[in-house]
């Protein structure tokens, strides 16, 4: 769906439920080359998505790891709402300032447009 952002996902341990541990690799010209997340929730009736970065360059060697929570709600005019909040846990002694991942977060919400799009083009997708 985005080439341009993400090279390839690749399951590396797990069935695809909580536990497994997935890999994205980025495009070429990214700056950086991949992440590992773990799957925390994976909760289909209540439309929740809980996620882990637990590896990755994205880290920086500041963060040691970030907590993700997806979830969606049906809307009264038949579509949805999405939430999505991003929980970072740096190490000891170290502060993290909002510009420092303002990029990152732009960059996961055009991606997060890009497959929106698809699947309102593509609902049997």
């Amino acid at each position: 769906i985005v080439p341009q952002a993400i090279k390839s996902i690749e399951t590396v341990e797990g069935n695809g439920g909580p536990g497994t541990i997935k890999q994205l690799n980025f495009a070429e010209g990214s700056q950086f080359k991949y992440v590992k997340h773990r799957i925390d929730e994976l909760d289909k009736e209540k439309m929740i998505y809980k996620y882990t970065l637990i590896e990755g360059d994205a880290l920086m060697d500041k963060i040691e790891y970030i907590s993700y929570e997806i979830s969606f709600e049906a809307s009264p005019d038949g579509g949805c709402k999405s939430k999505n909040v991003s929980v970072y846990h740096s190490k000891p002694g170290v502060e993290i300032k909002e510009e420092e991942i303002k990029d990152g977060k732009e960059k996961a919400a055009a991606v997060f447009k890009a497959v929106e799009a698809y699947l309102l083009a593509n609902p049997d997708a």
